[in-house]
């Protein structure tokens, strides 16, 4: 049975692909025009030829809280792209370079004059307990005053189709090799809609991110030395690390490789001796980088790699202390800092939140907990949230008893509908919730994916689009309907 879109039931939603009355957007109108012409049998023979293709390519994701421990999963992936016009996306690209730029000038902020805190735009105690606050940053200036050269802002959709940032990843953000791996299976089942599309490009990611590295070099030389460094196979993101250290022609090296010698420069292990290395993008958190500075039993990472850093020996991508902006709560200063350092008004509105700190909206927060989105502000998949609406009341009240007894750990949100896209389901096709997570790349030029990681909850009537929670991916699709 060919697919009639006017009985695609995303009645009070706003779907990515299929417009009010079950007509395509204009970005879509080639891919639903295709799709129609296409027997249900034929498009699930092609969702299968996209799950074998992900597993002959060994896309896997690591699931951690399985009672066996740790498993390997292929990597799940729907056949239906994510589509966004390129008229849109250059309003979104451009507000995430203007909040790219404000967060790499409020974290070189706190780390030397704390200008931000003294004018009275934030009280210094946010930063002083935060649990990503790194002292022993204090009054270092990495290369190009850049201390996030790598940010993943989570962006979602409401029912009226308005755009928000919904939280900043600048620790060791993650996902971009899904978003690539994603590009190269969908385009091998769609040829044809590529051929008839201008559907623009993210293969330039790998190149972009190592001339942003290279550029970070402390020697100038016409290859520098960069590294990718990784804690290991069983990291979640091992597949990642390992696949953009290939793409970018770059080592891949564990703690143990390294070294940091008696003239404060860290050296590679090679089977030609030791050779010095200029940049190292590091897949470590900061707790775990270098023994002498943060945990002492850390086998992962360098005894000595803060002082070669500090020293300008060394480039570290992302800079240690960079996930100080990495907090829910310090999110919700962000359209401040876009004023306060730019002088311009955001481009991208955040998600209206509470700050759970501040006694009279922990007072609100408390008489709504069935009504709102409750986080911790250091939390990160999806994890350790209470959802309202879906949940007890028992755990309304655990979560009533943590918001007193440590209202700075959290931030409260109202639940949004995330947009839909359509997601096969057996033989027909049901609208999914999705959310978005572009990568931005901030070095002597500040860049963005065209488009980005497309996360769905495949199940549903879920908001819940974590792989580690049941969710899935889609390709996502800049399409330039003027070309």
């Amino acid at each position: 049975m060919k697919t009639n879109w006017s009985k695609y039931p995303a009645a009070g939603l706003h779907d990515e692909l299929v417009g009010p009355g079950g007509g395509p957007r204009a970005a879509a109108r080639a891919l639903l025009g295709y799709l129609s012409e296409l027997e249900g049998e034929e498009i699930a023979v092609r969702q299968q030829a996209v799950e074998i293709a992900v597993r002959t390519m060994g896309i896997t994701f690591t699931v951690y809280h399985e009672q066996n421990g740790s498993i390997d999963r292929t990597w799940p992936l729907d056949i239906i792209p994510r589509i966004i016009s390129r008229k849109e996306w250059l309003r979104i690209e451009k507000g995430l370079v203007q909040r790219a730029a404000a967060l790499n000038l409020f974290i070189d902020d706190v780390y030397h004059d704390q200008k931000f805190i003294r004018d009275g735009r934030m009280p210094g105690e946010i930063i002083h307990t935060s649990k990503n606050f790194r002292a022993c940053c204090s009054g270092v200036s990495p290369p190009l005053g850049v201390w996030a050269h790598i940010c993943g802002s989570d962006l979602i959709r409401d029912r009226n189709g308005t755009v928000y940032v919904l939280e900043d990843n600048l620790r060791v953000p993650s996902g971009v090799s899904y978003m690539l791996e994603n590009r190269h299976v969908i385009k091998r089942v769609f040829p044809e809609v590529f051929e008839n599309s201008t559907i623009l490009p993210v293969d330039d990611y790998p190149s972009q991110l190592y001339d942003m590295l290279a550029a970070l070099s402390p020697r100038k030389q016409a290859r520098p030395e960069v590294v990718v460094l990784t804690p290991g196979i069983y990291n979640s993101a091992y597949f990642e690390h390992s696949y953009l250290a290939r793409q970018m022609g770059c080592e891949l090296v564990e703690g143990r490789d390294l070294a940091v010698d008696s003239d404060d420069c860290v050296y590679m292990q090679t089977v030609d001796g030791w050779t010095r290395v200029d940049v190292i993008y590091r897949r470590i958190d900061d707790d775990f980088l270098d023994p002498e500075v943060f945990r002492e039993d850390s086998t992962l990472g360098v005894a000595g790699l803060m002082r070669a850093w500090k020293k300008g020996n060394v480039a570290l991508a992302n800079a240690p202390g960079a996930g100080v902006a990495d907090d829910k709560l310090v999110y919700t200063y962000v359209p401040d800092m876009i004023k306060y350092y730019l002088d311009e008004d955001p481009i991208l509105d955040n998600v209206p939140s509470w700050r759970c700190a501040e006694p009279r909206h922990l007072k609100h927060v408390l008489s709504q907990l069935d009504q709102l989105v409750v986080k911790p502000v250091d939390g990160s998949g999806g994890y350790g949230m209470l959802m309202g609406p879906m949940s007890s009341k028992a755990e309304r009240d655990k979560f009533a008893r943590a918001l007193k007894a440590d209202p700075r750990s959290f931030v409260a949100q109202p639940v949004i509908t995330l947009s839909t896209v359509p997601t096969l389901v057996g033989d027909t096709f049901e609208p999914r919730h999705v959310d978005l997570r572009p990568f931005i790349l901030s070095g002597p030029q500040t860049s963005v994916t065209m488009g980005g990681l497309t996360r769905v909850a495949l199940r549903k009537g879920s908001l819940v689009v974590n792989s580690s929670q049941g969710g899935g991916s889609k390709d996502t699709w800049i399409v330039d309907t003027e070309a």
